[in-house]
This record gives structure tokens, C-alpha cells and sequence, in this order.
């Protein structure tokens, strides 16, 4: 069982280090950078592979030989721009690769790598940096993080990318865009924490970063040294505000400015380490408003430093002294202060930058102004309804080419930048704008808003994209292009789904609403239906395309039914009702086995799964056929119908225990307990891939997606880990799933982060990771403590025989006949004997599996179990990640109080009433029982037949032995006699939240 991040290729952290020692390049004390002009010919250089445990984990592939210049260049050696398109790609390895992505972080900046013949942008989509060819319509994907990006800087040259995340795990990398590589992979640079900004200085040698903490940390590093400590570093007090913009003096690279939306500081760094100054500015200082601040920048006299603000204003920074005793320039972070704050407009500025011989300001109106020195305006560019300036990004200036500046038509004679630029807007806008024609093109309309709702149409290579702005989309993913779209300005979209003839197109709104539209023209079908008193959640067909039912938040199913109305079939609100008390998980059309109606489930988090007879229900009145209860304690999430791959129909579902459970379609009796992914967090939706392989009818896989992952299992499910395989989506969590007809692709939408993705499916690389996970028990062996060969295994069989001796008598001399299977009743002993302590339900359940599990074929019960059959029953049923200190603590939380030391505790009389009448019912004389056992009171024990423990005493034992107040620790150590495992040895909690094994202790 292997979780997947799609494969990020970096340079070892001894790269230069192996570099200096056979090329005898430079010392230590220089600068060398990686980059066409080094590492010099016939170095070879070790690529390795991170995972997600990354530290050095990566096997090394070598890029050559020492036998020439060109066997042994590298990748980042003969890199040239645009070769990341070239038609070559690499193979797909992995069962899922990612193939496209919809949308961005509209609140990061969108960088010009390439502009002319070649237009090629860099932005962030969620966890991932796209660089996208605009001309080509391609796009090249740079994975390694495991957050979502939360703030990235390019070289001047645009060769160079350092993106950051925040988060768990954080890292830096710096990326070579030329070929897609990482060169550089800093881990732990801000533990816990992670980066609210980054810069990197012109000589390209730095990168500057400050933390994501509430005690914000600023670091210094030079990248191309193979460590993992920064060069300097200082804590900023938190008064100073969170510092979320930061950039390099790009005549001095050892001095930079950050600055949050109420402090400016400066920063100079040598070999004193690093000094700051956060000189004071605000409305007594020059007795007007300031507003907040939004960026700075350095001005091109290398003299003054400049800040955008709300209020419209550019406060002017300027040195005290720039000149010492030796009139050369000092650059002291500690002299500069606020000379002049300069009104430049009413409008907030959003955007500041220095450009060549220009000043640059963008704002909340979509307008781009250029200043020069003296702050007089040159130009500016309106661009109609755009948002908000994100950022500006010029183009970088083809080899030979003139200067930046040249004189053109402007307001004044000044110079006047002729170079075209990207502008990014915050609402999700991207603009190319041609400066010699004043022309401005729109290269990206993204969501933006949350994106929550997908769905594939059942026959045509068309993906629905629904968001919460509004905004509904219908894109061609095989040509990658957007085909028709429509905006609801009235409420957000919240589900999609096609009708399987593909006619329409059904969405559920925020606002209660259900609007059906035709498929191709998205134009409403009829009128819209608002009989939700909650946002839609789910939205459905039936497969003849004759009912629709949805879900809402207030715990409703609401059923529209096609009807014939006046000559001609329209659309019509059948009946509703609030048939469940938690929230509805899943709403599912299916077929009645014995004739080709439709059948309608729901499953909620109230355990309930509802059956509805449809062919019952009237107008205003929604019949219910069957309500059952699912589980016991696991709270179910989703379901599917399971693929007919046995004589027996089935209802798959997956729960908040990870474990899969099929369910017989007409009893819905428990057939099958499984131990389902266990990637973090449990399966929040499956989807039943489509297949065309003719060759294999009983061939399936499931399409799964977790609260960060989307995955494919093989089908039938057995809990063997190894033929299931996730890959990290969408790290903030994942909104929605949806299949192409073909089932050659998986998309998913990342709802807050705005973004979706599309993944191709490789399912010879599934099979081939299941094979190589092993046969028959094999995988099962693993997944046991120590293996086939340890003492866990031992103990089970020496349980597995003890149990045929004690059904022929302990004591019984005669010879005995041991075999291989021992009776169905004799399972929660051996069970409950290995440390797995199930209710009587789920014995019942464990049971019948067994007894069952032939019925169907022969007619006959089961009345024994084999150890290997028992070894899979076990792992499937056993808890996922066995029993945590921290969910008995929680209980305790629950149903405890505070006693004077300030202790969670629960009186002993209340403990004793709780075992009694809550969850399954014990009696007095069970419970005893139960105790006396617990605290070791057993009489006698000179025979090895199991004794009858004396409940006479139990009371006074009771009182004795068990204290007045029952802490959780207490309960656990004193009473069940289970050791806890110290804080020290416990591992860390998942971002998610999810418990993995703390301790094989606890």
C-alpha cells in the first residue's frame, strides 16, 4: 500500500558538493551558481527522487558518463526554453498521472516566462506550478509539494522559479524552467510553519523568506549550497504585523524590504548576520491617512525604496545619510525613513513595481499607470471591467533586443516602457497587453469562486464545471477549450449532473434552487424549481432519465418526475421529505432487479440508508419502502452499486473507519466487511470506473477521493492493500469526483482552491503494483505484526490449534485429528485473544460472512474457517489503526466532568450505569463478569480449563479496586490493563487530523 505525489525530480543536497570534489571547482567562499555556465562538461550529476517522506530518500538516476560532453550533460545543462513541450513526453508510470488543470490562485502572481512567438505564463494551481504554453495550449506541471503553494518568485532572467508552501512538511524548491527540474529542495526551512513570502535576489544567488507563524522568522539562504540552515536569519515581534510581501534591492542583494498591511521593515544582511529596521509611519507622521500597505519595491536611484498604499498614496523612503565618511553608499536599514507620502491617485494601489527607467502602479480599478523618477505619470492603461491588479509582469527582453525604455507617445516626453505585460486580477482575470498597440487579450477567465460541482457527460468528451460565483462552464476535454458557459447571478452552484441519455443538465444552487438546462446550450428546460429550504448538496437521474432527486443541507430528498403535459414532456415537482436527522451523504438511483424500474436510495450520517418507493409516492407524498441501520459506530460516507462479479448483487459503501462494506441489494444484510485505503483520511466518495475492455467483462476498478487524494482500487475488493493506489489532489480537500464515459480519465475539483484537475488513467501500472505486492496471502501476511515468520503469527496458530484441543477435551488422552478449520463459533475467542475486541454485532456480522459466504452458489452454510480465511477476516474487521489513547480521552471529554485538580473524570456509579444501559445491553451478572477478569480476581487456575469467576465477591472487588473518580488514563492502564505509550514515542497527527499508529503500545 503505497500513497503517491506525482513525482518530483530534485538535485540531492550534496549535488555541489560531489560537484567541487571532482571538478576542484570553486572554494567555498564563492558564488557559483547552477547554470549554463556551470557545472563545466563531464560532470554527472545525481538526479534523486523525493517522497513523501522525503529526506534523501530518492534512488539516484545518473544523466551520463564521464566520456564526453554529450553523454554526460544533465538535463539543466542542455535545457533551452521550450523544451518542456516537446512531443516526447515521459511515459505514464503511475496509475494516475496528472493531465490538465482548470483555474488558479487568483491571489498569487502570474509571471511572463516567454512572450513573442512563444507565450508562456507561470501560476499556481493549488499545490502545483503550471507553466503554461498560451499559443500551444499546453501545459507543463511542476509537483513536489504537498501544501498549497502559498507564495512564489522568478529570476529576472525568468530561468529560475522558487515556489513555497505552508503547512506540514513545508518546503522550498527551486525549479529550472527551462526543463521542469527542481535544483534545489530545502526542507524544514520554517518548521510547523511554512512561507508567507519569498524573493529571490537579481544575481539569482539568494532567496529571502519569511515565515508563516504568528512569530514571524526571516531567513536569508544561498540555495546553491548543499545545506539545509540558512545563511542569517532574525524573529520579527508580532506589532509588526503579518509580513506577506517581501522583494530584493536588485542593485544589492544583501539588502531587501518586507512589509504586512501596517509595517515596512528593511533588511541588511553580511557577515554581521541580519539587521532590521521598521521605521514608523501613519497618520501623524505627515498628519493625513495612509491607508494599508500594499507592496514596495526599490527605487532605480538605488537611493529610495517606494510603498503602495489603500489610500491611493506612495510613501517615499529615504536614507538619512546615504553617504559615509568614504561617500560611497552605506545602504543602513536602520536610516532610511519616511520623507514624502505622495497622493497618486483616490483609488487603493494594489500592485507597485520598478521596471527598467519606470514605476509601475496597479489598483483596485483594473488600471496600470507607469511613472517615472519623479513620480510623474507617463501613461495608463484601462483595460474595462477587470478587478482588482494582482500583479504585473513584463516580458523578458529577447536576446539583442533595445533597451526597456523608449520614446513613444505618452503624456510628457519621457521614455515609455514599449515591452508587453501580463497583468493578473483577483478575480480570477489574466490579461496579455501589447504596449505598441495599446491592445489588451484575454488569455484567462478562470472561477472565482469556489469550485464544487463537476460531471461528465455519459457519451461526448464534455466536463460541466459548476462554481460558487455562478459561473457554469462546459469544456472539451479532449480539446482542451471551453465551449459554452452562463452565469446564475442569483446563487452558487453546488452539484452537477448529466441525465444518462445526456439531454440535460441538472444543478443544484446554494440558494435551494434546481435548474435543469439543456445539455449543449446550458438554456433552461423549464422553469427553476426552489421547493429546498437548503443549499442542494446532491443531484441525481434515474436511469431512464424519467426522475431527478436531490439532497439538501436541512436533511431533505426532494423528487421531480417527467411528466406529459399538455402534448409534450416536461419537468414537475413530485414530493419531499425530511427523511433523515444528520446529513445526507449520498442519493443514489438504481433498477429493481425483477423488472426495469428505477429504485431510489439515500445514506446519511444518521447510519439510516432509505429505500423510497417511487411507483407508491403521489404528489406531496415521497413513500419510504425501507429504512435501515448500516453500522453500529462507523458513520457511513458514501455508496455505489457494486459491479455484478457474482451470482449476488451488492451496495458498496465506505465509512469513517475505513473500512468497505457490501451490503445484499434486497435484504440488506452485511455480506462483507474490508479493509478499504488508508491514505489519511477515509473515502469521501466512489465512483464505479466506466470500462470498454471487452476482453475482461469481470475486470473492474472503483475511483475514490479522500479529503486531499483521489485514487483507483481493483476490483472485486479484498483488503489487500496493494491493489489500491492514491495520489495527492488537492491538499486543502477535494470538493467533488467525476468519471469521463470512456473511463480513461478522473477529474476533481478542489472547491476553495478554485482549481480542477484532470487525471489519466493508467490501469496496467495498477495491476503491475498489485502484482508486485504479492498473491494469495502474502499481502495479508505483511500486514500482521512482524510478518508470516513472527511471533504475532505463532500465537495465532498456536490459538488457531489450542481451540480444535479444547472442542476434543484438555484433558483427553485419546489421539487426537487436527485440521486444518476450526467451527464459526470459536472465532471472537481467537479474535478477542489477539487483542481485537469486537461487539456482539460485529460478531454476528463476522459470523454470517463466514456462514454465508457459499449460500448463494450451493445452497448450503458455511459451519467452519480455515486460518487463512481467518487471517483475512481479521485484518478486515480489526480496527485500521487499532485502539488511540487520544479517542478514549475523548470519551471522557464527552461524557466526564472537571474535578477539583481540573481532570476529566467520571464518577464510578455513572461509569458502572453507562457499561449497563448504554450501546449493547449487558447485565449485571456480564458485566461482573467482565471486571473480575479485568482485575485478575481469578480463583483457582491450577487446570487449563477456563474458570467460572466467583461473582459473589464482585461488589466488594468492585469498590476495592476500581477508585471513586475514573480518569481516562486509569480506565486504561488500571482497569482494561493496556499500557500507554509515552508522549515522546507518539507520533505526529496528520495534517488532516487522522490517526495513524501512535505507538505499537497504544
Amino acid at each position: 500500500m503505497s500513497q503517491h505525489t506525482p513525482k518530483p525530480l530534485s538535485l540531492s543536497k550534496d549535488l555541489l558538493t560531489a560537484a567541487w570534489e571532482k571538478e576542484g571547482t570553486p572554494d567555498a567562499g564563492t558564488d557559483t551558481l547552477l547554470s549554463p555556465l556551470w557545472p563545466p562538461s563531464g560532470l554527472r550529476i545525481p538526479v534523486s527522487l523525493p517522497s513523501p517522506g522525503y529526506k534523501e530518500q530518492g534512488v539516484q538516476q545518473w544523466s551520463g558518463d564521464d566520456h564526453g560532453h554529450d553523454g554526460s550533460a544533465s538535463l539543466v545543462w542542455v535545457a533551452t526554453p521550450g523544451m518542456l513541450f516537446q512531443e516526447d513526453k515521459q511515459n505514464k508510470l503511475h496509475p494516475l498521472s496528472l493531465s490538465r488543470v482548470l483555474g488558479y490562485n487568483s491571489s498569487l502572481a502570474v509571471h511572463s516566462l516567454m512572450d513573442g512567438e512563444d507565450r508562456v505564463i507561470l501560476y499556481i494551481s493549488s499545490h502545483t506550478a503550471v507553466i503554461h504554453d498560451v499559443l500551444g495550449n499546453r501545459q507543463y506541471h511542476l509537483q513536489g509539494h504537498t501544501n498549497a503553494i502559498s507564495c512564489l518568485c522568478v529570476s529576472e532572467d525568468r530561468r529560475w522559479v522558487a515556489t513555497a508552501d505552508r503547512g506540514p512538511d513545508a518546503l522550498i524548491i527551486v525549479w529550472d524552467s527551462f526543463s521542469g527540474i527542481p535544483v534545489r529542495t530545502i526542507f524544514e526551512s520554517h518548521p510547523g510553519e511554512g512561507v508567507s513570502a519569498i524573493a529571490i535576489s537579481r544575481d539569482v544567488k539568494y532567496l529571502a523568506t519569511v515565515s508563516a507563524g504568528t512569530v514571524q522568522r526571516v531567513c536569508v539562504w544561498k540555495w546553491t549550497l548543499p545545506t539545509e540552515k540558512p545563511l542569517c536569519s532574525t524573529e520579527l515581534r508580532p506589532e509588526f504585523g503579518y509580513q506577506d510581501f517581501m522583494i530584493f534591492n536588485p542593485q544589492n542583494p544583501h539588502e531587501f524590504v518586507s512589509n504586512s498591511k501596517t509595517q515596512v521593515i528593511f533588511y541588511l544582511w553580511g557577515n554581521a548576520g541580519l539587521q532590521y529596521s521598521a521605521p514608523l509611519l501613519n497618520s501623524e507622521t505627515f498628519g493625513t491617512m495612509v491607508g494599508h500597505f500594499s507592496q514596495s519595491a526599490f527605487h532605480f536611484n538605488n537611493l529610495q525604496a517606494l510603498t503602495g498604499t489603500s489610500a491611493g498614496k506612495l510613501a517615499v523612503w529615504d536614507t538619512a545619510d546615504p553617504y559615509g565618511p568614504s561617500r560611497e553608499p552605506q545602504a543602513k536599514p536602520h536610516s532610511r525613513k519616511a520623507t514624502k507620502l505622495v497622493p497618486l491617485q483616490k483609488d487603493s494601489l494594489t500592485v507597485l513595481t520598478v521596471f527598467e527607467s519606470c514605476i509601475v502602479t496597479g489598483d483596485v480599478k483594473g488600471r496600470v499607470k507607469f511613472y517615472d523618477g519623479q513620480l510623474q505619470v507617463l501613461t495608463c492603461y484601462r483595460h474595462g471591467k477587470v478587478g482588482p491588479i494582482r500583479s504585473i509582469s513584463f516580458s523578458n527582453t529577447p536576446p539583442g533586443a533595445s533597451p526597456a525604455c523608449s520614446t513613444s507617445c505618452t503624456t510628457s516626453s519621457q521614455p515609455f516602457i514599449t515591452r508587453n505585460f501580463i497583468l493578473s486580477t483577483s478575480d480570477a482575470t489574466v490579461l496579455r497587453v501589447a504596449t505598441d498597440t495599446t491592445n489588451s487579450e484575454k488569455v484567462m477567465d478562470e472561477a472565482k469562486q469556489a469550485v464544487n460541482a463537476i460531471a461528465c457527460h455519459p457519451w461526448q468528451a464534455l466536463l460541466a464545471v459548476g462554481s460558487r460565483c455562478g459561473l457554469l462552464r462546459v469544456w472539451d476535454y479532449q480539446q482542451t477549450k471551453y465551449l459554452v458557459s452562463r452565469v446564475f447571478t442569483e446563487a452558487g452552484i453546488q452539484c452537477l449532473c448529466y441525465d444518462p441519455a445526456g439531454y440535460y443538465l441538472a444543478a443544484g444552487f446554494t440558494d435551494g434552487s434546481v435548474h435543469i438546462l439543456d445539455a449543449i446550450s446550458l438554456q433552461s428546460s423549464c422553469k427553476e424549481f426552489k421547493f429546498s429550504h437548503g443549499p442542494v448538496t446532491h443531484i441525481s437521474f434515474s436511469h431512464d432519465s424519467e426522475y431527478l432527486a436531490t439532497a439538501d443541507e436541512k436533511y431533505a430528498v426532494t423528487v421531480y418526475k417527467r411528466v406529459l403535459q399538455n402534448g409534450s414532456r416536461c419537468w414537475q415537482h413530485l414530493a419531499g421529505m425530511h427523511s433523515h436527522y444528520k446529513p445526507i451523504r449520498s442519493i443514489l438511483f438504481g433498477v429493481q432487479l425483477d423488472s426495469h424500474k428505477p429504485r431510489l436510495l439515500s445514506l446519511g450520517e444518521d447510519r439510516q440508508l432509505v429505500e423510497y418507493d417511487l411507483n407508491s409516492s403521489s404528489k406531496d407524498h415521497l413513500v419510504v419502502l425501507h429504512r435501515d441501520r448500516l453500522e453500529q459506530f462507523a458513520v457511513p460516507l458514501c455508496l455505489a452499486w457494486y459491479p455484478q462479479l457474482s451470482t449476488e448483487s451488492f451496495i458498496l459503501t465506505a465509512n469513517n473507519h475505513y473500512k468497505m462494506k457490501l451490503y445484499n441489494t434486497t435484504t440488506k444484510m452485511c455480506r462483507k466487511t474490508l479493509l478499504g485505503p488508508t491514505y489519511g483520511s477515509p473515502l469521501e466518495k466512489i465512483q464505479i470506473l466506466p470500462t470498454t475492455n471487452t476482453m475482461d467483462p469481470q475486470k473492474h476498478y472503483l475511483a475514490y477521493i479522500t479529503k486531499d487524494k483521489v485514487g483507483l482500487q481493483i476490483l472485486p475488493v479484498d483488503g489487500n492493500p496493494h491493489k489500491s493506489s492514491a495520489f495527492l489532489c488537492h491538499p486543502d480537500g477535494v470538493s467533488d469526483l467525476a468519471t469521463s464515459f470512456d473511463g480513461h480519465y478522473i477529474f476533481t475539483a478542489g472547491g476553495n482552491d478554485c482549481t480542477v484537475m484532470k487525471w489519466e488513467v493508467n490501469l496496467n501500472a495498477l495491476d503491475a503494483a498489485a502484482s508486485l505486492g504479492g498473491e494469495n496471502l502474502i499481502p495479508f501476511y505483511n500486514l500482521l505484526d512482524g510478518g508470516r515468520g513472527g511471533e504475532f503469527f505463532r500465537e495465532l496458530e498456536d490459538y488457531f490449534y489450542y481451540v480444535q484441543l479444547r472442542g476434543h477435551g484438555i484433558d483427553s488422552l485419546e489421539t487426537r485429528q487436527v485440521s486444518t478449520h476450526i467451527p464459526l463459533e470459536e472465532i471472537p475467542s481467537i479474535m478477542r485473544a489477539m487483542g481485537f475486541y469486537p461487539s456482539e454485532e460485529k460478531i454476528e456480522e463476522m459470523i454470517n460472512e463466514v456462514k454465508f459466504s457459499e449460500y448463494v452458489d450451493t445452497g448450503e452454510q458455511v459451519t467452519k474457517i480455515s486460518l487463512e480465511d481467518f487471517i483475512k477476516l481479521y485484518i478486515n474487521h480489526r480496527p485500521a489503526f487499532g485502539l488511540s489513547m487520544k479517542k478514549i480521552q475523548r470519551a471522557f471529554q464527552v461524557l466526564g466532568y472537571d474535578n477539583e485538580n481540573g481532570d476529566k473524570v467520571i464518577d464510578r456509579g455513572v461509569l458502572l450505569s453507562l457499561l449497563l444501559c448504554t450501546g449493547e445491553h449487558m447485565t449485571e451478572d456480564e458485566l461482573a463478569q467482565c471486571l473480575i477478569t479485568l482485575l485478575g480476581n481469578r480463583p483457582g487456575g491450577g487446570g487449563s480449563e477456563p474458570d467460572t469467576p466467583d461473582l459473589a465477591g464482585a461488589p466488594a472487588l468492585i469498590e476495592e479496586e476500581i477508585p471513586a473518580e475514573i480518569t481516562a488514563e486509569i480506565f486504561t492502564a488500571d482497569i482494561l490493563g493496556l499500557p500507554i505509550a509515552e508522549p515522546e514515542r507518539k507520533r505526529t497527527e496528520k495534517k488532516d487530523g487522522s490517526l495513524i499508529y501512535e505507538d505499537s503500545e497504544s
